[in-house]
């Protein structure tokens, strides 16, 4: 036991070291000193990210296995525990899956912009593995939901019309991400992450506050960050609906027992039902025709809402705001003088240089904002689809877009524990 935990502290130790190292030259001292002639390399930062990308896909192939091979859920909630000591504590929440989606936004607009390859593999790795198996990653590998799950005790119900409306936050919060990645004003997903601080022990006190509510709601209701905040589930949601291999809550007949659908923290398993408002099938199909006649108003209305909030929204851009605190600077002739307007006259700058930079920020935030708007719309507009729609099921079925996974409903199915007990 000693020795474990003499190569625990060793571990914990190399990662800190390994990326103090090698990032600047050694001193020059003038006083004669010379250096050891035996010196050991601590591991640089790629070695890093070969052991990060490894890891993932260890951690992403146990949760398969246990998901599709065994049907239990002891090896996730394992994997669990590994992600949010690894992932989480050790190696401080980076890379990051969810913050990388804006890596992949800049690196798209910005040609100047070198993609880190190891942010690149954490953004398309658990999307390929979605599309393969469903939401893998989100059932223990991603350290924010793992955290999520592990203090989760009890679920309460929320009403289904509160969680589509709820459901919708993602999409939103997914839209600002990239319209401000691709302005290259801020990544908005680091600036806000409400796990980082809690993971590195220290931050922004009023995210790291974030953080702590989210985890103590978790005890009561399951992964609200993931159901209700997280913009790289969104993505997942949508690859996880057209899985290859999608998951079974039993190989057995369904006995309508619903410990199943209690037992999920995310409410992806649907019960079954009929009709229960009693209308007409004709009924529903006008219903439908109408939220679909209203998709293309709700998409022109987002568009129009932000492209008409972009000046507003660029203000975030250091060279719009820039330019504000220069013209003010130059119109009220003050001697007192930002560090920021100090910085500009310092450089050589001239203010016809900055308003063009200026007016190019503006125009790229007029079109992003208008695309964004679109997304929203359209996100709107399909979710009161969806919530529309009504269909008879004889069974418990999985919402593959929302399960994450986290293989609870396997150990409350009676059938399951039959099959355990033939094997």
């Amino acid at each position: 036991m000693k020795k474990l935990l003499t190569s625990a502290g060793l571990l914990l130790g190399a990662g800190p070291l390994a990326r103090a190292v090698n990032r600047f030259p050694r001193p020059d001292f003038e006083s004669g000193y010379q250096y050891p002639e035996y010196s050991y390399a601590v591991p640089n930062e790629m070695l890093w990210d070969i052991i990060d990308v490894s890891v993932l896909l260890i951690l992403l192939g146990i949760v398969t296995w246990a998901l599709f091979k065994k049907r239990t859920r002891g090896p996730i909630l394992a994997v669990s525990v590994v992600s949010v000591g690894y992932f989480g504590f050790f190696r401080g929440g980076c890379v990051c899956s969810i913050g990388s989606i804006q890596n992949i936004a800049l690196a798209f607009v910005d040609p100047s912009y070198s993609l880190p390859i190891a942010v690149f593999l954490f953004f398309i790795i658990p999307i390929v593995f979605a599309f393969l198996f469903g939401r893998v990653f989100c059932a223990g590998v991603c350290p924010f939901g793992a955290v999520q799950d592990l203090v989760n005790v009890k679920n309460f119900r929320i009403s289904r019309a509160v969680s589509g409306a709820l459901s919708v936050i993602p999409w939103i919060y997914l839209a600002f991400a990239l319209l401000y990645a691709l302005t290259r004003t801020r990544f908005l997903i680091c600036r806000f992450d409400p796990f980082i601080g809690i993971f590195r022990l220290g931050g922004d006190i009023g995210v790291i506050s974030f953080g702590i509510v989210l985890l103590l709601m978790s005890i009561f209701t399951g992964r609200p960050f993931c159901r209700f905040l997280c913009p790289y589930g969104a993505i997942l949601n949508v690859v996880s609906r057209a899985s290859i291999f999608k998951v079974k809550i039993t190989p057995k007949p369904c006995i309508s027992c619903d410990l199943c659908h209690d037992s999920c923290p995310v409410d992806a398993i649907k019960a079954p039902y009929g009709n229960r408002t009693g209308e007409t099938p004709t009924e529903g199909v006008k219903r439908i025709v109408i939220y679909m006649a209203v998709l293309p108003v709700l998409m022109l209305a987002g568009a129009l809402i932000l492209r008409w909030s972009s000046p507003d929204l660029a203000r975030a851009n250091s060279e719009v705001r820039l330019y504000e605190m220069v013209t003010e600077y130059e119109a009220s002739f003050s001697d007192v003088m930002e560090p920021e307007v100090e910085a500009f006259y310092s450089q050589g700058r001239n203010l016809a240089e900055l308003e063009a930079s200026k007016d190019e920020v503006l125009k790229s935030f007029r079109l992003y904002s208008t695309l964004a708007g679109i997304l929203i719309g359209l996100v709107v507009g399909l979710k009161l689809l969806e919530m529309s729609l009504k269909r008879g099921r004889k069974e418990y079925e999985i919402d593959y877009g929302h399960c994450v996974g986290c293989a609870k409903c396997f150990d409350y199915c009676p059938q399951n524990k039959i099959l355990a007990k033939n094997e």
